[in-house]
């Protein structure tokens, strides 16, 4: 599903060049498998998450996703490779014009799911986060908590194989961080691939796992 062979990244370009951020990363995620993804702040989680998601390209080794060596992917490939990933980003990314039904409903009317089968979903994964009640608010009118799970909402509604998440729990009590874990464990267990980056060292504990770890950048267990 996910490998990494000797990947480093680097922001900027070669006239503006940033510091190098990841280091020569090596490892294997199987399909269906499930990682933790743990590290201090500014250890390199997010730009790991952002490379799987195809939102940047290595600056050295190969990285390959579905199969794909997306370092050498035609530019037009990757949209349908993105489409397979659902992202829970750490800022929400929601937009602020549409209601939490719509906004959860975008990736899928994007992919050209028929209006008919899209309503029932949306409405299914919203039951899921415990928003019912709050389809037609707009995300100005949510709290924190309810922005957050909107957005964890979104990222699984269209069953993506590849499933990451940026602090997902980061905005949520210890009742809605163990309704997000039952959703991510059953997303699991029904086949997606699974990368969950957090600080939440009880949550961990509460779900054991292998878990990649990141210091400044650099690889120091592969899970």
């Amino acid at each position: 599903m996910v490998r990494l062979e000797e990947v480093s990244l680097q922001y900027g370009n070669a006239r503006r060049a940033g510091p190098m951020v990841l280091h020569d990363l090596s490892f294997i995620v199987p399909e269906g498998g499930f990682r933790w993804l743990r590290g201090p702040s500014g250890a390199g989680k997010t730009s790991l998450l952002r490379l799987l998601h195809l939102a940047v390209r290595p600056s050295r080794g190969r990285l390959f996703v579905f199969g794909s060596d997306t370092g050498v992917a035609r530019r037009a490939e990757l949209p349908a490779l993105r489409r397979r990933i659902g992202m829970v980003f750490q800022d929400f990314r929601l937009l602020t014009h549409l209601s939490a039904f719509d906004n959860v409903a975008l990736p899928l009317r994007l992919a050209g799911r028929p209006e008919a089968k899209v309503a029932p979903d949306v409405a299914e994964m919203l039951r899921w986060v415990g928003l019912s009640a709050r389809m037609a608010a707009r995300p100005a009118a949510l709290s924190g908590g309810e922005q957050q799970r909107v957005a964890i909402a979104r990222a699984v509604v269209g069953r993506p194989s590849l499933l990451l998440a940026d602090e997902p729990t980061g905005n949520l009590d210890d009742a809605q961080a163990e309704r997000l874990m039952r959703l991510l464990k059953e997303m699991n267990r029904l086949g997606a691939t699974v990368i969950v980056a957090t600080h939440n060292a009880a949550l961990v504990a509460r779900h054991p796992g292998p878990a990649l770890r990141l210091e400044q950048g650099r690889l120091i267990d592969d899970g």
